[in-house]
């Protein structure tokens, strides 16, 4: 099973943007040394409370210059933004810097108001999203290639540099709703899930993608890679407490996010976004931290771990140490220690 952080470089409070950084690189560094499989690196964009990391691409760069073996994962690239070109060549050239280790991750974002501030309709995010895709697939594979699409048009283009992967780095791409599990099991492509709920919630939708990956007749079964809020202490009780603040933060702040999406341009209230904001509000801790989140010993993630990959078959995880960005730095860091040392070589 696939081991990796997730990252979103989150701002601390009462520190400055570069303090940020800082912190969020030495943790990088750490990952590095102790022998993590990958970093994964989020996109946000307008929101300075809660994370300076709006060029994924950028400090995967920086990631590759200053590591030589964890493998940097874009969780996920929002294609919709993006120029397919520029970001064609942007990924091609993160890929050839760090001598292959970039897998790249691509969605389309549930966050309305980044569209908004972008100046591109959500509405038109499906549309946009497999239409950059398709394009950056063409601009990696083809020495030359034109295009005539509803939002891009391009005439016998050459794209440079191609990958260091060949034929391509690999693609993975995030589901959330319903109906895109089996539409991306169709593709082929591996995904990235979040759960919504608890964990069980979704093993139904798991089940569509691998059951429209095999009637497409794709080889094996199709690969899930989890999203996973997960922490680590020396102690049951340390494990519980120290992430406790930032944890039920996290929550609070989502209930925010989708009650504020909820009536945006784009939206559609099949979403259930108020539903959901309406059920986290008055989440508690130990809701929490039963069929939502890991927490506990390293034996005790272990065994959790090994019971989430059995129930799911997941093939990896994007485990989130600081999940609500508030979490102090030195535990970060230790919950990190405890995952490579103590939890990972039970699954290699």
């Amino acid at each position: 099973m696939e081991f990796g952080m997730f990252h979103q470089f989150p701002v601390v409070p009462g520190r400055s943007e570069t303090d940020a950084f800082e912190q969020a690189f030495a943790q990088v560094d750490a990952a590095e040394q102790y022998g993590l499989d990958a970093m994964w690196l989020a996109e946000l964009h307008v929101d300075p409370a809660r994370s300076v990391l709006a060029a994924p691409m950028t400090i995967a760069s920086a990631i590759a210059a200053r590591t030589s073996r964890i493998k940097i994962g874009i969780a996920v690239q929002v294609l919709p933004l993006c120029h397919p070109l520029r970001i064609a060549e942007e990924a091609a050239t993160v890929d050839q810097v760090s001598r292959g280790r970039l897998i790249f991750g691509v969605g389309r974002s549930g966050l309305p108001r980044t569209y908004e501030a972008y100046g591109i309709p959500y509405a038109e995010s499906k549309d946009r999203f497999a239409e950059t895709l398709e394009v950056i697939e063409r601009a990696w594979s083809a020495p030359r290639f034109s295009y005539d699409g509803k939002y891009h048009h391009f005439d016998d283009v050459a794209v440079t540099p191609k990958p260091f992967q060949k034929p391509l780095p690999p693609i993975r791409v995030a589901a959330s709703s319903p109906d895109t599990f089996p539409a991306i099991g169709r593709l082929g492509y591996p995904i990235f899930v979040m759960p919504r709920g608890t964990f069980a919630d979704m093993l139904p939708v798991i089940e569509s993608y691998r059951a429209a990956y095999r009637e497409a007749g794709h080889p094996g079964t199709g690969q899930v890679y989890m999203r996973v809020p997960l922490y680590v202490g020396e102690t049951e009780e340390r494990a519980r407490a120290e992430p406790e603040p930032s944890i039920m933060h996290f929550f609070r702040e989502q209930a925010a996010r989708l009650r504020a999406s909820a009536n945006r341009a784009g939206t559609s209230a099949a979403d259930g976004r108020s539903e959901r904001a309406a059920l986290l509000d008055t989440l508690t801790y130990e809701d929490a931290i039963r069929g939502k989140i890991i927490i506990g010993t390293p034996d005790r993630v272990a065994d959790q771990l090994v019971a989430l990959k059995e129930m799911l078959g997941l093939d990896g995880i994007l485990a989130e140490l600081n999940t609500g960005g508030l979490i102090p730095h030195q535990h970060v860091t230790n919950a990190l220690r405890l995952l490579c040392q103590e939890v990972m070589p039970r699954f290699h």
